[in-house]
């Protein structure tokens, strides 16, 4: 049909043109965002005894939260490191290469006092102070969060042997930052790593077959094998496990000798990881290896397991950090979609999901910080502390860190399609996720060890089932955990050892809950985690929790 021209003035009115790419229904930015603002971080850490503190770690928050710092975290997983081999004339030089966004992360947590600074700190509460700044510069990424951790937990090891500690904590308790490779000692502070685990064994350590030869010389040795997973090659010093005359030992192994020249420290290749890929994971070949004994000969495990027990809580910290920023991130989304005719954080399921996450992530961080509180006391001389922390720490590594990978899947699928796509940075933090129940032990190893301590350390159970006895008649349904607990332990074996060890997970988290949360948090997790009202994904709270309640208490209040 033709349409005349007197029809045209007939034709209805269009509305105004709307542009294809107009984009509408879309959160913003969240950065610049504080990280720190958080409730049940802030009042872990006044409470733990490191509420002097909080400016420093309300400054930290923002600074981790500003568009420049997540912009480095983006940027240092984008560029990853390369290995560089030989130099342009052929000699081997074994140096990895970072984005300039890599230096910048690692100069501010080392400055910060993330790394060994603590331990140069005579303050009460000088280690929960940097575990509090962990769980709010790590939102900016992980994978640098590996070279800092590693230095923090080198020092009581290196303390077994105090004419290598008299030099060398001074240097990894420093908070200058000094990349690239020279002597040791000639730089104004260190970073460690360590080299345990090897091809035919993982955590099996004690099937190491990397040795270690005396030279003659006291306490030197050359070191001879190859190690299966060494992450930050570039650390300045390294503490090793190798097998010496009189059995497993620990050494301290310098990429760089005294006299200037490069160590033997041959790295074969960087690992292709899931995740974690700004932080550069290595394997290096040790051929004639200068090496230095730390502790005695044959007492290798036990030198090195105070390393662990600290790179442990690093695990239960990042844990932690990686579930407080997803749900920042998923909040946020929720406060600015729409679906539906709502809000998406007015719609019920939705506010239901992020509630449950909200719990989670509380439990986590207020285990943290207790974790930390016994640490700090428990280096101080406190023995109950020090029996707590042997194997709270276990059962909180094994815990929070398994529930990692679903807590940041759920958080990732609040975002829908958006959450799917790099762009957004919740793949990272997905595939960042499973790294924290593998290092430092996978769960069986964590669950054995909570076995092992109980079996080996009477302590250790007395000293749990006294903290779970100060939140005693406040809530029935934590008293029966406790009491199904403390039946659990006769018939424990290594078959229920998992089942028991999340247990006593549960239980502790409760307990701190009912102690120091809102009502709602508390009752919300006990009727959930303890009383089995739970589906099997989150977002399954019953009918009748205060989700507004848990909901405000959680998400930042700005945007």
């Amino acid at each position: 049909m033709v349409t005349t021209p007197a029809q045209l003035h007939t034709q209805p009115q269009y509305a105004p043109y709307e542009g294809t790419h107009d984009v509408t229904n879309q959160a913003p930015p969240l950065a610049p965002y504080d990280a720190s603002d958080d409730r049940a971080l802030l009042e872990g850490l006044r409470r733990e005894g490191a509420g002097w503190a909080e400016q420093d770690v309300r400054r930290l928050g923002m600074r981790a939260g500003s568009a420049q710092a997540q912009e480095w975290g983006e940027q240092a997983n984008r560029y990853e490191p390369v290995l560089r081999t030989h130099d342009r004339y052929g000699h081997r030089i074994d140096e990895v290469e970072f984005h300039p966004s890599w230096h910048h992360l690692m100069r501010t947590a080392v400055t910060e006092g993330l790394a060994g600074a603590p331990w140069a700190d005579e303050r009460p509460g000088a280690h929960v102070a940097r575990t509090a700044g962990g769980l709010v510069w790590g939102h900016t990424e992980a994978g640098h969060g590996c070279p800092t951790s590693m230095t923090y937990a080198a020092v009581p090891a290196l303390r077994a042997q105090p004419d290598l500690a008299k030099v060398y904590e001074p240097l990894l308790t420093s908070r200058e930052y000094e990349p690239g490779l020279r002597v040791p000692t000639e730089k104004p502070g260190l970073l460690a790593g360590m080299g345990m685990t090897e091809k035919q064994g993982g955590s099996d350590v004690r099937t190491n077959t990397t040795t270690a030869t005396p030279t003659g010389e006291p306490g030197v040795y050359t070191l001879q094998g190859h190690k299966w997973f060494t992450s930050a090659p570039m650390c300045d010093v390294f503490l090793v496990l190798a097998q010496a005359p009189g059995g497993l030992s620990c050494f301290l192994v310098p990429r760089v000798l005294p006299d200037g020249s490069r160590n033997t420290f041959r790295v074969q290749r960087l690992k292709d990881k899931l995740g974690n890929r700004s932080n550069a994971s290595s394997e290096p070949e040790f051929d004639r290896t200068v090496a230095w004994l730390v502790g005695p000969e044959g007492r290798g495990v036990k030198t090195i397991i105070e390393m662990v027990n600290c790179t442990r809580l690093d695990c239960v910290m990042s844990s932690a950090t990686l579930m407080r920023k997803t749900l920042v991130e998923a909040g946020h989304h929720a406060r600015h979609r729409s679906a539906f005719g709502a809000r998406l954080i007015d719609q019920p399921l939705m506010r239901n999901v992020l509630a449950d996450l909200a719990l989670e992530s509380e439990a986590a961080t207020t285990l943290t910080l207790r974790l930390a509180g016994a640490a700090d006391r428990a280096v101080r001389g406190d023995a109950g502390e020090r029996a707590f922390r042997r194997i709270a720490t276990a059962v909180g590594k094994y815990w929070v860190t398994k529930r990692g990978p679903a807590f940041t899947a759920e958080a990732l699928e609040c975002l829908g399609g958006n959450g799917y796509v790099e762009d957004s940075g919740m793949p990272r933090h997905y595939r960042e996720a499973p790294l924290l129940s593998i290092w430092e032990g996978s769960g069986n190893v964590n669950a054995l060890d909570v076995l092992r301590a109980l079996g080996r350390e009477a302590d250790t159970a007395e000293a749990l089932f006294a903290e779970l006895a100060l939140a005693r008649g406040a809530d029935a349904r934590l008293d029966g955990a406790v009491a199904a607990l403390k039946d659990g332990l006769a018939g424990a074996d290594p078959v229920t050892a998992r089942r028991l060890v999340e247990r006593m997970a549960l239980a502790l988290q409760a307990s701190l809950l009912v102690r120091y949360a809102p009502h709602a948090v508390a009752d919300a997790f006990c009727a959930t985690r303890l009383g089995g009202d739970w589906g099997h994904a989150f977002g399954t709270l019953p009918a009748g929790t205060d989700l507004g309640a848990i909901l405000d208490r959680a998400l930042p209040h700005h945007g």
